[in-house]
């Protein structure tokens, strides 16, 4: 027990650096690599936090619950209100983040709503309606598009649900591709109700190819994802400059995902369709150039 603190600041480490190379990768939106070193900084120790946090629900050795709301607290403490006396965040992720929630007046609820995503993760393997899908969604995705909307000073109400139609619809995206993966982790996102309803079994899930009812499932799920990100898109067009080349990269990166799934004919579990970087980077400069 006594060692528990130190594997867990090591694997937190380790996390942050795998974050750090992570973001050279092809998931992390081609359009923020453009943008200037502030907003970049900003958004480098968002992404570090968040892929600390997920790789804590998904990956971390031990405790996991334990390992989260060790996280949760290192929040509090670096927004002072965790225990008095409780002194610093022991994760760097969570250190990372002080420059960033100062220079950027974030709230903290955001950041403690990645971390109850990934407690529920724990808990909860199946979704019975697309609502309780949604739901999660408001917790695991849309916390990071209200943030990044604080971090380019452009934060409103209104912007928050267009930025949250966009993250549901990117969450959704991930979770199609990855059909196969969540599967074999234990999860289904795939709405049960939606499941019998196109007349799919949890064992089709596991099959080499993805057969004909499950692939009409996909589609409709495919086109209910883009669908949102399409009701969220104006939002591009609402941003000064900068800020509209970061949204229109997310916007981009789900419309070339989803394309994807339905070029791949919706066979996700024969191989995670990905878009190729041109079709990326056609849909960025569609939804800037267009404003949505």
């Amino acid at each position: 027990m006594a060692n528990e603190p130190g594997r867990a600041g090591a694997w937190q480490a380790e996390s942050a650096a795998r974050a750090a190379k992570q973001v050279t990768q092809e998931n992390f939106p081609v359009a923020l690599r453009f943008l200037p070193e502030r907003h970049r900084r900003h958004l480098l120790a968002v992404y570090t936090y968040a892929r600390t946090v997920d790789d804590t629900g998904d990956l971390a050795p031990g405790e996991r619950p334990k390992l989260l709301a060790e996280l949760a607290e290192d929040v509090r403490r670096l927004y002072g209100s965790g225990p008095a006396g409780a002194g610093a965040p022991r994760a760097a992720a969570v250190r990372g983040l002080a420059g960033t929630i100062t220079e950027c007046a974030i709230p903290m609820q955001p950041f403690l709503e990645l971390i109850a995503a990934n407690e529920q993760d724990q808990a909860v393997t199946r979704y019975e309606t697309f609502e309780d899908l949604e739901g999660y969604c408001r917790l695991s995705a849309n916390p990071v598009g209200q943030i990044v909307l604080y971090i380019f000073g452009s934060y409103t109400p209104e912007r928050a649900r267009l930025s949250d139609a966009i993250c549901t619809g990117l969450q959704l995206a991930e979770h199609w591709q990855d059909v196969a993966e969540d599967m074999r982790a234990g999860r289904i996102y795939l709405p049960g109700e939606d499941m019998r309803r196109f007349g799919c079994r949890e064992d089709d899930l596991l099959a080499p190819r993805t057969a004909g009812p499950l692939r009409n499932l996909l589609a409709f799920e495919v086109g209910r994802a883009a669908e949102l990100i399409d009701t969220g898109a104006p939002l591009v067009g609402d941003l000064g400059l900068v800020p509209r080349a970061a949204v229109a990269g997310f916007v981009a990166g789900g419309r070339a995902a989803l394309a994807a799934i339905g070029k791949a004919d919706y066979d996700v579990l024969r191989a995670t369709p990905r878009p190729g970087k041109a079709r990326t980077v056609a849909e960025l400069i569609r939804a800037f150039v267009r404003g949505r």
